[in-house]
């Protein structure tokens, strides 16, 4: 039933909303090809993991969908949907150009490696485009994290199998001068939601998942011996010393 509600009752909610402008990009795990290929071009390795995410002014939250198909005839009259595969799309991601111009050439001998450019002489006449292999290239490591002014809380995003595919058009002109930026398409085969380092799994808060931690000077649980359970898992919770007087043919 509605009833009428004053605005304290909502207030807290609706000050504590998530900002746009805070959030950190991260290129990490670049195959050794490309930061070979980019570092003898003046591209170096500290640039592509920590400049180049910091130059970023624009990037986008990724989004995903549920590709389905639609099944007719196990009910009468009722057509279904289901799902048969996930699709992540590309992104597209906007950066301020340095006065060296190193960002530029970030991504422009990036695609060029993908297309096979260090091997030729693109001056050639009969140059010719050979890609290389796709594990050659494509990032598993490259991450953004949300997160606003107070760094209380955050998000984490990371990206399986990215690279860039396409530079847009930079337009440049005499009128007025403005910052010189730069939008970039990217792939990416998947993306995670969540912490996703070793530490994390082993604390199992990876992916977003919350820790339940047993207050300190707690009781022990209690054990339910009768139920099948998973030893290693329930020490997480359990004192150890509630293993001591229990008969391994328990579990077996």
């Amino acid at each position: 039933m509605v009833k009428p509600r004053r605005i304290s009752d909502f207030k807290p909610t609706f000050t504590n909303l998530a900002q746009t402008s805070h959030y950190q990009l991260i290129f990490g795990g670049l195959p050794l090809g490309v930061r070979q290929h980019l570092n003898v071009r003046g591209v170096d390795y500290r640039f592509m993991t920590e400049t180049t995410g910091l130059l970023c002014s624009s990037a986008v939250i990724p989004g995903s969908t549920l590709a389905d198909t639609k099944v007719i005839g196990n009910y009468q009259g009722v057509i279904e949907n289901m799902t048969h595969a996930r699709i992540f799309p590309d992104i597209a991601l906007e950066f301020y150009v340095d006065s060296e111009y190193k960002i530029m050439k970030f991504f422009e001998h990036y695609i060029e490696f993908v297309a096979g450019g260090s091997r030729e002489d693109q001056s050639q006449e009969d140059y010719y485009h050979q890609m290389e292999y796709p594990s050659d290239y494509k990032m598993y490591q490259a991450k953004l994290l949300k997160f606003d002014r107070d760094y209380k809380n955050e998000i984490q995003f990371n990206f399986f199998g990215m690279y860039p595919y396409q530079i847009a058009n930079i337009p440049i002109k005499y009128e007025n001068s403005n910052i010189l930026k730069m939008t970039v398409q990217f792939h990416i085969d998947r993306y995670s939601s969540g912490r996703s380092s070793s530490y994390d799994r082993y604390r199992r808060r990876n992916n977003n998942k919350v820790s339940i931690a047993k207050p300190e000077g707690a009781a022990p649980a209690e054990v339910d011996f009768n139920s099948s359970v998973n030893i290693n898992e329930m020490s997480q919770y359990v004192d150890s010393s509630t293993f001591d007087s229990i008969d391994a043919n328990t579990f077996s």
